[in-house]
């Protein structure tokens, strides 16, 4: 279960409204309903240990593995490595949908994925970067 799933079950368990809910996490409907959508995960860690307080649980429970890649990619890179890095845990989570794949398999995929990702991140960004503002390799 992702992120936004299991905050829409906290709330509806709770038998919340999204306007309640989001009044208690300060912050906009519009952004609770895209957090429960999977659009969007919050920003900043505080706001997970915000909602781990407001339900009374422990706020790395709200996350699965693909959502740490996911919040991981947000710290490193920003929305744009969010989106892609998003687009690709969704593709991948395709591949087992319904199959027979270990959790452990998943978790191995998913590692080698994103560190093939982050290589050709920086391989790109060498290769881009001007050669007169590229740091001196000693």
């Amino acid at each position: 279960m992702q992120f936004g799933e299991r905050l829409k079950l906290l709330r509806s368990t709770k038998g919340w409204t999204q306007e309640e809910t989001a009044k208690q996490l300060g912050v906009y409907k519009r952004t609770l309903q895209n957090y429960e959508a999977g659009t969007t995960y919050p920003q900043k860690s505080e706001m997970y240990k915000k909602i781990g307080e407001v339900f009374n649980i422990n706020p790395d429970s709200l996350l699965s593995d693909e959502d740490y890649h996911v919040i991981f990619a947000i710290e490193k890179g920003g929305a744009k490595v969010r989106r892609d890095v998003q687009t690709l845990v969704t593709e991948v989570g395709g591949l087992f949908a319904g199959g027979e794949i270990s959790e452990d398999d998943k978790d191995k995929v998913l590692k080698t994925i994103t560190d093939l990702y982050w290589r050709a991140k920086a391989k790109n960004k060498e290769k881009y970067t001007p050669k007169k503002y590229r740091i001196a390799k000693s």
